[in-house]
């Protein structure tokens, strides 16, 4: 007799649909920072029963995109830049000891292709002189599937776990911040670097030249803090609206 898998409990699947949903409606500003989530209303907005609701709702706590209000209940999360920036540093520091380790301990070649190829794909998108909306979506997720495999290439589950864990942060994404340049004229420019640092760490890791790896990945990591510092100071910050849960320095 074979075992159900959770992903075949009905409930658990409400319960994940309606968690990616509430995340969309998040990030797109249809529940605003600060906002307190009625659990009735989303009943009726979503049309699962509350069971399903309140698991996704302790989810997103667990994501960072909500908090646990004293009286019960949630509210949509905002973060300091500095939260943000943290966020940032620590995914550039554990992509950075990745990278070391897939150098040192040597990688399966079968990744190793796959991570070309994958960088075949962003090169072929930076080939044309500017990239439209498709092309950039295009990007966003050849390129989360390129740090995807940087993570697998250690062999190690705990990297892999801890590195998911830092990415699901709010904004720490490898791609948080590519949109919020889509429109502006160093766009691909901006791509171009980073795709070159792409194609760096990857000949590190050929060549098990482990420090030399880390320090790419690190420096990588820079670039979005770049993006991060821009998008905030952006005069289109009202078209990204993710952006506005994130409170200005002072």
């Amino acid at each position: 007799m074979s075992e159900s898998s959770p992903a075949d409990n009905p409930v658990h699947s409400q319960a994940v649909r309606a968690q990616l949903r509430l995340r969309e409606m998040i990030l797109a500003g249809e529940l605003p920072a600060g906002s307190r989530i009625a659990e009735l209303n989303l009943v009726d907005k979503l049309g699962v029963s509350r069971t399903p609701i309140r698991t996704a709702l302790m989810k997103l706590e667990q994501e960072g995109l909500l908090e646990a209000l004293s009286n019960g209940g949630y509210a949509v999360r905002t973060f300091t830049e500095r939260d943000v920036s943290d966020a940032i540093e620590l995914r550039g520091t554990l992509e950075g000891l990745a990278a070391r380790l897939a150098a040192e301990r040597g990688c399966a070649p079968v990744v190793l292709s796959e991570a070309r190829a994958c960088l075949d794909q962003i090169d072929q998108l930076l080939a044309s002189d500017s990239l439209n909306d498709e092309a950039f979506s295009a990007y966003v997720a050849h390129n989360e599937r390129f740090h995807a495999l940087l993570a697998e290439m250690t062999g190690s589950a705990v990297v892999q776990r801890e590195l998911e864990r830092v990415i699901g942060l709010p904004f720490a994404s490898p791609s948080g911040f590519v949109i919020s340049q889509a429109n502006s004229p160093q766009a691909r420019d901006m791509l171009v670097i980073a795709q070159d640092q792409h194609r760096q760490v990857l000949a590190a890791v050929e060549q098990r030249e482990g420090t030399r790896a880390e320090a790419i990945m690190r420096e990588h990591s820079r670039m979005a803090q770049r993006n991060l510092s821009e998008a905030m100071r952006s005069p289109d910050l009202h078209q990204m609206p993710s952006v506005r849960l994130i409170r200005r320095k002072a």
